[in-house]
């Protein structure tokens, strides 16, 4: 139990500085250029008006990070399939990436939201080559492989590797050539 409560205060720890730093600052921001915007309305039209097309903009900019937060929170995608989902958060992270899922379909949420984080972890890495994912059966569990060529954090790793073995599982991860990793894991069925 330590674990999964510690995998979960952990998550909600990630979050904050996203909450914080990304959405929050957005719309203090939004909130500054509106006020700027109000009293330019009387002196400079002009101004008041390419304030407010800065500010949609930036509208367009906070709903885009609540849209990638919100995914990280409830993972909505996953109602399409997994695979689906895995292809969708790649296209989301506009990072070129394969995606090979012969199994899955009839495993519990717990299971894909676990698979969907550690995929969602692994897109969110700069740099390297763009990241695979095969996901398949065997003996009995859900098994799915992550190669990236650059890797989460030691303290991101940790995280997912709580997340899996709350469920009964295990995760392995090996260095790949340069700074990639190998991320392996297997859920029980």
């Amino acid at each position: 139990r330590g674990g999964v409560v510690g995998s979960a205060l952990g998550a909600r720890r990630r979050l904050e500085p996203d909450l914080h730093g990304g959405v929050q600052r957005y719309l203090v921001a939004l909130a500054m250029r509106l006020q700027l915007a109000e009293s330019a309305l009387d002196y400079d039209p002009e101004a008041a008006k390419a304030l407010l097309e800065e500010v949609g903009r930036d509208v367009q900019e906070a709903l885009d990070e609540a849209s990638r937060l919100a995914q990280r929170i409830y993972m909505p995608l996953l109602e399409l399939g997994l695979a689906a989902a895995l292809r969708a958060a790649a296209v989301s992270a506009g990072v070129p990436a394969s995606v090979e899922v012969t199994a899955g379909s009839s495993c519990s949420a717990e299971i894909l939201h676990t698979v969907y984080a550690c995929w969602l972890e692994a897109l969110a890495q700069p740099g390297g080559a763009g990241p695979a994912i095969t996901v398949g059966e065997d003996a009995g569990a859900l098994v799915f492989e992550i190669v990236r060529g650059a890797g989460p954090s030691a303290a991101q790793l940790e995280a997912l590797r709580d997340r899996v073995e709350a469920l009964g599982g295990a995760l392995t991860i090996r260095p790949e050539a340069g700074d990639g990793v190998r991320i392996s894991g297997s859920l029980p069925l």
